[in-house]
């Protein structure tokens, strides 16, 4: 119980504030439990998993998940006396972190994971209507498009998503995540760059004309643990980077914004990952957030009923 009155303190503070959050409602990694600790509970019942993607087949599981969800957004927040389903301080619900399913290239263009995402984002909107609906992928391209595999995808392999046909479905917006020091483990900073440059312009794109919905960055960063890092070169990095989706969002509309992965407070060097980014020891880092922040607050446009 304290951990979801820690989340009702979140919220509470946000509102506060005046920000807006992205609830992201699970986890494809282990960390913090993630889909493991339901196929966990799910053998603990006595029910017959092989693997983890079961948590997006097996009906126990699925009753699980969808009940988790439901307690969530019908939660009434302790200190600020709203339903969670019912709080403007939240902007947006995502089904997963790192949404992905199985390699199996036999599913045909990931049929069998769409069942699931639709059965889940209808679930999401009977509780809450209010709110926009994403799904927390990262963005790697399947077999509806085996061109953009080849040409976008990291090292050119499947990971287990499709992102213009998973976000076919009933989804309010796109994200996509970018880690090339994680998935281009090795190459130059030039290369990783050139990747990160093209990775944002083709999700753009593909919000845009094929998808029709706006995209949000919804991850990406600088490792220090890359041979050669230094704080130079991460501010550096998020500078381009912040730069291009200005640019977009300044000429196409398409893009909302971009997340950095992450922001800890001190005392926390026990989540330390490589990115992590303390506010009051990385001022320079701090910096560019600000101004990042200033040149996206220009482009806001009122909102027309």
């Amino acid at each position: 119980m304290m951990y979801i009155q820690a989340l009702d303190f979140v919220v509470a503070e946000a509102r506060k504030y005046g920000m807006k959050l992205i609830m992201t409602l699970g986890n494809n990694w282990s960390d913090y439990g993630g889909k493991h600790q339901y196929v966990e509970w799910a053998k603990a019942a006595g029910a017959k998993v092989t693997s983890e993607d079961d948590f997006y087949t097996h009906p126990m599981i699925i009753f699980y998940y969808k009940n988790y969800i439901k307690t969530v957004l019908t939660r009434m927040n302790s200190i600020t006396k709203i339903a969670y389903k019912d709080d403007p301080t939240i902007m947006a619900w995502e089904l997963m972190n790192d949404l992905r399913y199985s390699l199996d290239r036999n599913v045909s263009l990931g049929i069998d994971f769409n069942v699931w995402i639709s059965d889940l984002a209808s679930h999401v909107k009977a509780f809450d209507d209010k709110h926009l609906l994403g799904l927390g992928m990262e963005g790697f391209y399947g077999e509806s498009t085996p061109e953009r595999v080849v040409d976008y995808n990291p090292k050119s392999l499947y990971y287990g998503s499709d992102f213009i046909w998973n976000y076919k479905t009933e989804t309010d917006f796109t994200s996509a995540h970018a880690f090339p020091d994680l998935w281009l483990e090795g190459e130059s900073d030039e290369a990783k760059r050139t990747f990160m440059k093209d990775w944002l312009s083709i999700h753009c794109s593909d919000s845009e004309k094929n998808l029709k919905r706006p995209l949000i960055l919804g991850a990406f960063g600088k490792s220090s643990k890359v041979p050669g890092y230094t704080e130079e070169v991460r501010d550096s990095y998020m500078n381009e980077v912040y730069l291009d989706i200005y640019n977009y969002a300044k000429s196409e509309g398409t893009i909302g914004g971009g997340l950095v992965w992450q922001i800890m407070g001190e005392g926390m060097e026990s989540y330390y990952d490589g990115f992590q980014i303390v506010l009051s020891k990385n001022p320079s880092t701090a910096n560019v957030i600000h101004n990042q922040s200033i040149r996206m607050n220009a482009l806001r446009q009122p909102l027309v009923n």
